[in-house]
């Protein structure tokens, strides 16, 4: 998500006025916590008989994930899916002309930090949030985290021996590697959360002496990238979505994947407008969404799970969420820093 785009939607809310009256339906089911909650949201959502949901996950994705709740609760799901660019826009200007459309919205972290700024969203409550993983869900209780997009390492194994592999991020500093790395030029989010684990000026330094040393191929696009360790012009790529050389490996590509800690994250997660005109079904889809059941099923499409109950595909790793906080307050920082240090770094 580019600060421009951000921008972009400051200036489409320059028109929302958000005394606008409340939607008529009973959002109370929200966050309600006594023990027949499940009972009163079922009823209430099959009342309402709809809801629209705005989403980036994948087109091959949406009816697996929707059929099996339209068939147990007899709800109709209508799905407007788009990239996140889209779907954030789209949100932000309908609200800004006083139409909501969207009963949820389900997007990435820093996006939905973004609605939640705006009064966009409204307080949820799921009993399966004690069910998931530490900061799936912020202390305003506006959306929550359904599953998670990480960022792994990926390597060509007709050039890479497994046992060469590096055990630490300091081991890129090795000459073998020199001529053998390449990385995604928009990952500024992967980039911040790396180094500050590491402590923000070692990090950095690092960085640069690796650069230094044995350089960075910066490319544009995961999908391009993932083709160029396939193919061998990129022997090792330093950050690469999880399931692409997991799908490319499974259809013979000589590619693999392997993971340096910490192992970053962005969350994807869903929210209920608040000004729903079906929040109950809505809230429902994402008590769906978070299941163990469904959180199974988004494993077996190779998603990584946010119910810590469930079995995640990348086994017992460490895994540090990228703070969308952070993305929205400080991009333009991080977007600058990693120009500097990986994709135009001084001579």
């Amino acid at each position: 998500m580019s600060g421009r785009l951000f921008r972009l939607g400051l200036m489409l809310l320059g028109a929302l006025f958000l005394a606008l009256p409340a939607a008529a339906q009973d959002t109370s089911l929200l966050t309600y916590q006594g023990p027949d909650r499940n009972e009163k949201l079922v009823a209430a959502a099959r009342k309402e008989g709809t809801f629209t949901w705005y989403t980036t996950v994948a087109d091959k994705d949406v009816a697996p994930l929707v059929a099996p709740f339209e068939k147990k609760y007899g709800i109709k799901v209508k799905v407007w899916r788009a990239s996140t660019d889209k779907v954030l826009t789209r949100t932000l200007a309908e609200a800004a002309a006083g139409h909501y459309e969207a009963d949820a919205i389900h997007i990435g972290s820093p996006e939905l930090e973004a609605l939640h700024r705006e009064k966009i969203l409204q307080p949820i409550y799921s009993p399966y949030f004690k069910q998931l993983i530490p900061d799936a869900v912020p202390a305003h209780s506006e959306w929550a985290t359904t599953l998670l997009s990480v960022w792994v390492q990926a390597y060509n194994t007709h050039l890479i021996k497994k046992e060469d592999l590096p055990k630490k991020w300091e081991d890129l500093l090795d000459p073998r590697w020199k001529g053998n790395l390449g990385i995604e030029a928009k990952i500024q989010e992967w980039f911040a959360s790396v180094v500050q684990d590491m402590g923000e000026e070692k990090g950095i330094q690092l960085f640069r002496d690796i650069v230094a040393k044995n350089g960075i191929s910066v490319r544009r696009g995961h999908s391009l990238l993932n083709n160029l360790v396939i193919a061998g012009e990129v022997p090792m790529a330093l950050a690469m979505y999880n399931y692409m050389p997991i799908a490319a490996k499974a259809q013979g590509a000589p590619i693999d994947w392997f993971a340096l800690e910490p192992v970053i994250a962005r969350a994807n997660g869903m929210g209920v407008a608040r000004r729903a005109a079906h929040p109950n079904a809505a809230m429902l889809f994402l008590d769906y969404l978070l299941s163990p059941e469904t959180q199974k099923l988004l494993v077996q499409r190779d998603y990584v799970p946010s119910n810590a109950n469930v079995p995640s595909p990348l086994g017992k790793i460490r895994i540090k969420l990228v703070d969308p906080v952070q993305t929205l307050d400080e991009l333009d920082k991080w977007t600058k820093l990693y120009d500097e240090v990986v994709v135009q770094p001084a001579r």
